[in-house]
């Protein structure tokens, strides 16, 4: 279960959640049915809790929202994407470490 600074994210407030963000935007693609992505979440759950009013960190379901998901090339999960000033700055596939991300989020901030 994710914490209450774990954002949501959809097609539907896309714009406004991700790209409208004036601080940078950590966004984690997943699926139910993946077991790298469940244990990803833990993960993201730290890292909301650290960057809290820093960075937007959030989960989007690309069984629910396939548009996104599509259009960004999502062709692997987990994917993690860091967007900034509406602009994807970095993109990183498959399992990894919590530094790994947040030094990702630390380079743009």
């Amino acid at each position: 279960m994710a914490s209450d600074a774990v954002m949501t994210f959809s097609d539907a407030t896309w714009d406004q959640d991700v790209l409208q963000s004036d601080v940078p935007v950590l966004v984690d693609f997943w699926a139910e049915w993946c077991q790298p992505c469940k244990l990803l979440s833990l993960t993201i759950d730290a890292l909301a809790a650290d960057y809290e009013g820093q960075a937007r960190i959030g989960k989007m379901n690309i069984e629910d929202n396939r548009v996104k998901a599509v259009e960004l090339n999502v062709n692997r999960i987990p994917t993690v994407m860091i967007f900034k000033g509406g602009q994807m700055v970095k993109s990183i596939q498959g399992l990894n470490n919590k530094q790994l991300y947040a030094e990702a989020l630390d380079a743009v901030m």
